[in-house]
């Protein structure tokens, strides 16, 4: 038989509308941060593989070959990162909303922060794949 306090216990809620703590909405900033440095991170990256196919062109050009190859999947690779860039900043910015008003009502955040990360690594690994077969196709059709 439950005792007087862990009757009361029983009646109350959960703490579900205690307020998150400093520490919570300072982690909470911090992942923002690190999401904005990926996308911006991206996007740079994104900015130099576009500009990659110029510089392929110029090498062409200096080494004397008669036909410049055009290598405009490059621009298409940069473009694609440029704007995954701009979309994980978004969801990032968006994300962090939702969560600072899940601390102000006392919620737990969930796990779908992991999954962000999980698809952005994936991401990125299809398009350094993707670009490494590209460079490996130029490298060979120019020879």
């Amino acid at each position: 038989m439950p005792n007087e306090r862990e009757a009361e216990a029983m009646e109350r809620p959960a703490e579900a509308g205690q307020k998150a703590s400093l520490s919570d909405y300072l982690a909470a900033e911090r992942t923002l941060l690190a999401w904005i440095r990926t996308g911006l991170a991206m996007m740079g990256f994104g900015f130099v593989v576009a500009r990659f196919g110029l510089f392929l062109q110029q090498i062409q050009v200096i080494e004397g070959s008669p036909s410049v190859q055009p290598t405009g999947l490059s621009l298409w690779f940069g473009t694609l990162l440029i704007a995954a860039g701009v979309l994980v900043n978004a969801f990032a910015g968006w994300r962090h909303v939702q969560l600072m008003r899940q601390l102000d009502r006392g919620e737990g955040s969930s796990g779908r922060a992991a999954t962000q990360a999980v698809m952005v690594a994936f991401f990125l690994a299809l398009v350094g794949l993707a670009m490494a077969i590209y460079l490996f196709s130029i490298r060979t059709t120019s020879r």
